[in-house]
């Protein structure tokens, strides 16, 4: 069930993608990578998603974006049903409904109720009992949670749903229709959460349920159970729609949108981002003016940058580019790792404002001795580089009064440094066991961070990927502490004139301490920490390099699973 409501979310994106009706054969080839479909097997195939999810309907041979029963209707014409619900937890995938409660509002008058308790089949936990009053002995006794729903899509029918934080009783809802039709709830829903929120801006300080009630002053006290609760709901949804008509609401539609979540102006750019690939490449944002704004990586370009408009707020750096953003542009690469090598690259030239927390190698710092201590410097030694000048100095300020063999390898002075940090608490010299904690803290990331670079300067090594064009491989040679060719290995005998130059220009490589060097050298080092799939790691042998690249240039380039889910932005 979970993969048909997945391909109808997808199916809803491509949709909006394409401001229109798609074809049932694109949507099929779209949603399961199929090369050819008849247009009867695609609508076979998309049947279930279509009838999942209320937002789409038929359209012909077509899918389209539905548009839900009741939205035109007056306001003072439809048909509402206030719904509260009391669960056993806060969770719909672990919690189940205990009771639940509704009255229905008609031509703005409250009407009939509904109330039912429902046997949730686990216990009720002490908190919950507590709160509402319940007992399992009552609930032992009562129909079960699926029995209790369908009565009550019985009492709704096709009136609009109210709730106080729809969100959450809407999604205990959704779980056990599911369950019983295989459908989500359909109709529009109205959140007096956020219609309150809206209407009465600035003149309630919070819009709990207890708050409203008691602005309004309804007859009926909320007392956390159901139906007193949705009867105390539905005093103040009339209120709200006085308000709301007082503001230009005419129809239903015109309430929800009141009542929706103010969308981001960023959400409305998302079209922004149709028509990337799955691909894995980098991306730039670029406002008006087309400078460069931000620039990232990602192994699923449409994922990523789809992420960035249906998320939450980014970092604001990113969110700020995201509100001067006017153009993407995407570049494909055949690898995650010839992406993040083409990010860093772009990073140093471009200088986007966005990416300022990624570490800029001009600001890079060294230890270097002076006197019987060390001080930070710019210029190169072989303590460093250190990308936190902070951190430095608080490492040069534990190594004060170090011996000569700590100064040259901090990594000594790490136990004798402990060590005092002990006695000194000990001594109940609290403030000064902090200090020098944090100088040994800061001294040990120091430290942790220079042997890995160490150890990465001694790499001698091949990383080999499938390259954009097909038939084509990219290798990488890593030698004298740096990145020392990046060569494109092309299929027939031109493949060992390329690895040829590869392994000369390692030959002829000079141990370097550029900071830009260090800086992709440790990027080549998180690949051979965790590599993906499509990297082999050859040493510098050109039988191996050519072995790799045969196999990767076979395997093509690097693809997204259709069914993977976007991921989150990824923080440069």
């Amino acid at each position: 069930m979970q993969l048909r409501l997945d391909a109808a979310d997808r199916l809803v994106e491509l949709v909006e993608e394409r401001r229109g009706p798609v074809y049932a054969e694109e949507a099929a080839r779209r949603l399961f990578a199929l090369r050819h479909v008849p247009a009867g097997m695609a609508r076979s195939l998309l049947e279930d998603a279509v009838a999942a999810d209320a937002r789409l309907a038929w359209s012909g041979d077509s899918v389209r974006l539905a548009t839900p029963p009741g939205h035109d209707l007056p306001l003072e014409r439809a048909t509402y049903v206030v719904v509260d619900l009391e669960t056993t937890g806060l969770r719909p995938g672990t919690c189940r409904i205990c009771e639940i409660g509704a009255v229905r509002v008609r031509e703005l008058e409250l009407g009939e109720t509904f109330q039912t308790l429902a046997n949730p089949g686990i216990a009720l936990g002490r908190a919950v009992a507590s709160l509402t009053g319940l007992r399992d002995r009552e609930l032992r006794r009562a129909p079960p949670a699926a029995e209790a729903v369908r009565r009550f899509l019985g009492f709704a029918d096709d009136a609009v749903l109210v709730a106080h934080n729809a969100r959450f009783d809407l999604a205990f809802l959704d779980r056990e229709t599911e369950r019983l039709t295989g459908r989500r709830l359909a109709g529009p829903v109205v959140d007096t959460v956020s219609l309150a929120r809206r209407v009465l801006e600035g003149r309630v300080a919070r819009a709990s349920l207890a708050s409203l009630a008691h602005f309004f002053g309804t007859s009926v006290r909320p007392c956390h159970r159901a139906l007193p609760d949705a009867t105390a709901t539905a005093e103040i949804l009339l209120a709200l729609i006085g308000l709301a008509q007082e503001r230009g609401a005419t129809s239903v539609a015109d309430l929800c949108e009141l009542a929706s979540t103010r969308t981001r102006r960023i959400y409305l750019k998302r079209s922004l981002a149709f028509g990337a690939p799955t691909t894995p490449g980098v991306y730039l944002f670029r406002d008006r003016h087309d400078q460069v704004l931000y620039v990232g990586r990602a192994r699923d370009l449409r994922a990523r940058l789809r992420s960035y408009f249906r998320t939450d707020r980014q970092r604001p750096a990113v969110e700020a580019a995201l509100g001067a953003l006017e153009r993407i542009e995407w570049r494909e690469r055949g690898s995650e790792l010839e992406a993040a090598l083409e990010e860093l690259r772009l990073i140093r030239e471009l200088r986007p404002p966005a990416n300022a927390r990624v570490a800029r190698p001009d600001r890079y710092v060294y230890l270097r001795r002076r006197g019987d201590g060390l001080v930070c410097s710019a210029q190169p030694t072989e303590l460093g580089p250190i990308r936190s000048r902070s951190r430095a100095r608080l490492a040069a300020r534990a190594l004060t009064g170090a011996s000569e063999k700590e100064l040259a390898d901090p990594a000594r002075a790490l136990p004798r440094l402990r060590a005092k940090v002990r006695e000194r608490a000990d001594a109940l010299r609290y403030e000064d066991a902090a200090r020098l904690r944090d100088r040994v803290e800061a001294l040990e990331r120091v430290v942790a961070e220079l042997q890995r670079v160490r150890a990465l300067r001694r790499a001698e090594c091949c990383l080999v990927v499938p390259a954009l064009e097909a038939g084509f491989a990219r290798a990488v040679f890593v030698s004298g502490g740096r990145v020392a060719a990046v060569r494109s290995v092309p299929p027939g005998l031109g493949a060992r004139l390329e690895v040829d130059a590869g392994l000369a220009a390692c030959r002829l490589a000079e141990p370097s301490a550029r900071p830009e060097d260090v800086d992709e050298l440790l990027l080549v080092g998180t690949f051979l920490r965790r590599p993906p799939p499509e990297l082999r790691v050859c040493p510098l042998d050109a039988r191996a390099i050519l072995a790799a690249a045969t196999r990767a240039a076979a395997q093509g380039p690097a693809r997204a699973c259709p069914d993977r889910r976007p991921a989150r932005p990824r923080a440069a």
